[in-house]
């Protein structure tokens, strides 16, 4: 069972990306004209998933592969050319169909199944790999370590995610951002501090089977962000 913090923001994020930003987030995830600020964002995103697929298999055949939260799925897709059976799940209907459209025509070697729904339902399955890039940088940190053992619980090798590193700068602009309208603004970006996930994680028993490997953090303008990877011991 997801806590009622948790539910609460899939909630606000499942709204927003679903109607207040799904045009703003299809021209992002395209190749069309963006704003400078979003130009930075854009290759940020670009820099994260090319570090992300870099720690997965270049080989993917017969693996299973979760891509949670998948946007409009250009990891997803790229898991598929390397012949992974792929689920990609989000919250937002329309960013699914965008997604189902933009790939409807590839023919790639993998199976890619895209499902509008929550990341964390067991109905899904259970997976070689999970990947969850952006995804959990809305959450605070106990519900992101509660989601990662969740994910764990079905996850054969790996389990591959971002959060949002707390440095100064970031959190800054999360206050300033509690200043605008609540209509106006996107479900806050929560800033984690590296030791205290690290703690969280070492005490979770869901993760006890897992350990903390590679991380790297990405920057690019105003995009920000830490990939982690759990490792099955």
């Amino acid at each position: 069972m997801t806590s009622p913090t948790y539910a609460a923001r899939r909630a606000q994020l499942e709204t927003y990306f679903d109607r207040t930003a799904v045009e703003a987030w299809a021209r992002l995830t395209s190749d069309a004209p963006v704003s400078r600020i979003r130009a930075t964002v854009r290759a940020g995103r670009d820099a994260m998933r090319a570090e992300l697929l870099s720690w997965l298999p270049a080989d993917l055949t017969g693996r299973r592969l979760l891509d949670a939260g998948c946007g409009t799925g250009a990891l997803a897709v790229e898991a598929a050319r390397r012949g992974a059976e792929v689920v990609a799940v989000d919250v937002s209907p329309t960013l699914i169909d965008l997604a189902r459209e933009r790939t409807a025509s590839l023919g790639l070697p993998g199976c890619l199944d895209f499902q509008v729904g929550d990341m964390l339902d067991e109905g899904l399955g259970t997976f070689d790999h999970v990947v969850a890039m952006d995804s959990l940088i809305h959450y605070r940190t106990p519900d992101i370590v509660r989601a990662l053992a969740r994910l764990a619980s079905r996850t054969d090798a790996s389990v591959l995610f971002t959060v949002a590193p707390r440095t100064p700068l970031l959190t800054v602009m999360h206050m300033a951002g509690r200043l605008f309208p609540r209509g106006d603004r996107a479900p806050a970006i929560e800033p984690v501090g590296d030791r205290s996930l690290a703690r969280r994680i070492a005490a979770e028993p869901g993760l006890s089977a897992f350990a903390l490997a590679r991380s790297r953090r990405i920057n690019s303008g105003f995009y920000l962000s830490n990939a982690l990877e759990l490792a099955r011991r």
